[in-house]
This record gives C-alpha cells, sequence and structure tokens, in this order.
C-alpha cells in the first residue's frame, strides 16, 4: 500500500504547529497503525530528520497509551484502540490526517503525544478503597451479588485512554470519571467512601479544566472498551446523592 500521511507537528505545547505531508509506500495490509508509524520513523531517521513523537506502550490494547485522532475519529475508524487498528482497515492510495486528542486539559507535549495526567489527579483525589495493611482478607468473605460484580467489571475496564474526551465536543471527562467511580461505589468495599468519592472526583475534574457533558454520546461511541453512556446518569445520582448527605441540597 501506498499513502499520503498528513501528520500534526508541534515542537512543544507553547510552539504553534502545523500538518505536515508525508509519503509512505510498502506498507503491508496486516501492519497495524502504529507499526505504520515506525516506518515513517525509521524513514525520517535515515533522512537525518526528526522522527514524529507518539504514545504507546503495550501495543496489546490494554495500557491506552496509543491515543491519536485519525480521520477526525478517535482511535481511528474501527471500535478499537489506536494500537489494535490494522492498515488493511484504509486503502492503497488514502490520505490519512493523524492528529493528537484535542482538550484543554491534554496539552500537547510533542507532535501526537498529550499530557494526560489530568486523568491521574482525578483518579488520585477519590479512586481508591480504604483497605487495612498486612493480610488480604479472604476472598469470599464480602459476598458481592453477580450482578453489581458484573457491574463494576464492566466499568473497570477503563483504561483511561481519553478517547472520550477527544470524541466530545465540549471535551468532558464524564465518562472515564463516572467509570472510575462506578465501579468503586457499587462494591462494599467501596462503601467508606462512596460519598466523598464521587464528591472529590467531580471536583478535580472540573478543576482540571475539562468540559461540561450535554449527552452528546460521542464519548460512549468512541471508547474503545465499550463503556455505556448510562454510566454518566448513574455518576449523576451518586453526585445528588452524596450532596444530600452532605447538607448541601
Amino acid at each position: 500500500m501506498k499513502l499520503t500521511l498528513r501528520v500534526w507537528r508541534q515542537k512543544n505545547a507553547d510552539a504553534p504547529g502545523a500538518m505536515v505531508t508525508y509519503e509512505v509506500d510498502s506498507i503491508s495490509e496486516d501492519m497495524s497503525f502504529l507499526e505504520m508509524l515506525d516506518t515513517l520513523n525509521e524513514e525520517l531517521t535515515l533522512k537525518g530528520e526528526d522522527p514524529v513523537a507518539f504514545d504507546h506502550d503495550c501495543r496489546e490494547g490494554i495500557c491506552g497509551a496509543c491515543s491519536l485522532v485519525i480521520n477526525g475519529d478517535a482511535h481511528g475508524p474501527e471500535r478499537t484502540t489506536t494500537c489494535q487498528l490494522h492498515m488493511r482497515s484504509f486503502k492503497d492510495g488514502d490520505t490519512i490526517d493523524i492528529e493528537p486528542w484535542r482538550a484543554a486539559a491534554f496539552p500537547v507535549i510533542k507532535d501526537l503525544a498529550v499530557n494526560r495526567s489530568a486523568f491521574d489527579r482525578i483518579i488520585q483525589s477519590g479512586g481508591y478503597i480504604s483497605a487495612a495493611t498486612g493480610t488480604a482478607p479472604e476472598a469470599h468473605s464480602t459476598p458481592v451479588p453477580k450482578p453489581d460484580a458484573d457491574y463494576a467489571f464492566e466499568h473497570a475496564e477503563c483504561i483511561g485512554c481519553g478517547a472520550c474526551v477527544a470524541a466530545c465536543p465540549n471535551g468532558s471527562a464524564m465518562l472515564f470519571t463516572s467509570a472510575k467511580i462506578n465501579h468503586l461505589n457499587v462494591l462494599p468495599q467501596g462503601a467508606p467512601e462512596r460519598e466523598t468519592r464521587v464528591l472529590d472526583m467531580v471536583a478535580q475534574m472540573d478543576t482540571e479544566g475539562f468540559g461540561g457533558c450535554t449527552l452528546t454520546g460521542e464519548c460512549a461511541t468512541a471508547c474503545p472498551k465499550g463503556i455505556p453512556l448510562m454510566s454518566i446518569t448513574n455518576m449523576n445520582r451518586e453526585w445528588l446523592r452524596a450532596q444530600r448527605k452532605a447538607g448541601k441540597r
């Protein structure tokens, strides 16, 4: 396959950026999208040019580091992570636009790499449970109804890639935050921090500068792990409950 790539190049967060056009040839349809970028970078390095910076780590669809907007879609045309997107999703002669996540809370580090530490701070604000140190309790000592366990596992699948933010026209982090809140709040182990968790994490989300949610639904459509839109509704319910218990509503 021969492709035309229009890649966002930006030296750092303060420098102006622009789309730069590259031609790549001999691309196999069995390559992953990141392997295709590796091929481009090998060619740029051999020419003495600066390779394109992009995030990646496990390349197994687990870590969520491979954050790219491809032809206007977070992670590309398939509902998967960028590292699991293969070049057979494109045709010979295609022009592909490649950009970083676009959100005020995700400043560009360089080229296609962005700083997503805002997500870390949201989790740090309340995404934990109280647990005594020492010997771990017996797994069966705290029964969890299967519907609750299934619900918790569904939301625990969130890998924090940020596709929901990139896809949202408002740059909202509601789907990410709701996934992190709901997967703990439904479990008995998460009960001690149930109210403070949702209040603190939502407050931190707002502090980080993410946009407001208008339930457009693009976040759930782009999520590679299928976190449902209803997750946001359930988080809002948790937030109102916590506000009432705190005497604020």
